[in-house]
């Protein structure tokens, strides 16, 4: 593989491991507060898309306007799901949360093949983000460049709502102990209603670019990057943001680089994602960035 390539190459990677970096936040951001995996992350990626699309196709919204609605309609669906399908088992034992989860994600598919049907549409062309930018010796698409920058932002924007807010404060308090917490006079939920707006907010967001840069829609099209972004989670170590995004990348690097240098496994990509993650497992069950915890008998 001649420099030129490999170059190419790195740029794939750096734009796929930053989507799944955006997404993989939304996960981690959830299971450090509630120690919950939101299997419908996914799904509610895949609804910030179609918002988008029949925003700008149905009712004709400048695109710019059209995506902030749809990240405001998408925030607002990850709260009202938090209030239905998670706050009343809140107090139930785990496994209960665990299947409300996968019951809520399954429901949304469904509901999207039915409400948007089944047939794949194609996004909207956006100039802005459908130029050829050429860099050199290597040619990318000019959303493939916005990606990276998109991500590097909003993880700025992230990190210092987090430590440096009073929100940021209430969300570290309720992470390290809930009951501690709800003593110190923190409405509990209204942090964890904070949580799954901002983390619904980078699903869309991440399932906006997503088909910007792969256009085409389907009911189903979150089922694999929801995975895919759960590895990421886990393996810089679920629970730290900075882990989250470190995951994303390390994922998308080694799925891009195995395509190109071995491309007669390029089917079994996704299979090298998991066998990261059973690797990573094993060697360090936290995850990279993660923190040993203690179990209680």
């Amino acid at each position: 593989m001649d420099l030129a390539t490999f170059l190419q190459q790195l740029a794939n990677a750096a734009s796929l491991g930053s989507l799944y970096s955006l997404i993989a936040i939304g996960y981690t951001m959830v299971y450090g507060i509630l120690r919950l995996i939101n299997f419908a992350h996914g799904d509610i990626f895949m609804l910030g898309a179609y918002f988008a699309f029949y925003l700008i196709a149905s009712v004709a919204l400048p695109w710019w306007v059209a995506f902030l609605v749809a990240l405001g309609l998408t925030c607002v669906f990850g709260v009202a799901l938090e209030r239905i399908a998670y706050r009343p088992l809140r107090d139930s034992p785990r496994i209960s949360l665990m299947i409300s989860a996968i019951g809520a994600s399954f429901l949304i598919e469904n509901l999207g093949v039915v409400i948007f049907g089944g047939r794949p549409k194609s996004f909207a062309s956006i100039p802005l983000f459908d130029t050829v930018v050429q860099l050199g010796s290597v040619s990318v698409l000019s959303v493939s460049l916005f990606i990276p920058v998109i991500t590097i932002v909003m993880l700025v924007i992230l990190l210092f709502v987090v430590n440096k807010t009073r929100t940021g404060m209430a969300m570290r308090a309720v992470s390290t102990d809930v009951e501690a917490a709800r003593l110190m006079a923190i409405d509990v939920n209204k942090v964890i209603s904070y949580t799954f707006g901002i983390g619904s907010t980078l699903a869309a967001l991440g399932g906006i670019l997503w088909t910007m840069k792969y256009p085409q829609l389907n009911p189903l099209m979150g089922i694999m990057p929801g995975l895919k972004c759960f590895i990421a989670a886990v393996i810089g170590g679920i629970g730290n943001i900075s882990g989250a995004v470190l995951g994303g990348f390390l994922l998308g690097f080694i799925e891009i680089m195995v395509a190109a240098f071995l491309p007669a496994l390029t089917g079994y990509r996704d299979a090298f994602s998991f066998i990261l993650l059973i690797v990573v497992l094993l060697l360090k069950p936290s995850g990279l960035l993660g923190k040993k915890q203690t179990v209680k008998v």
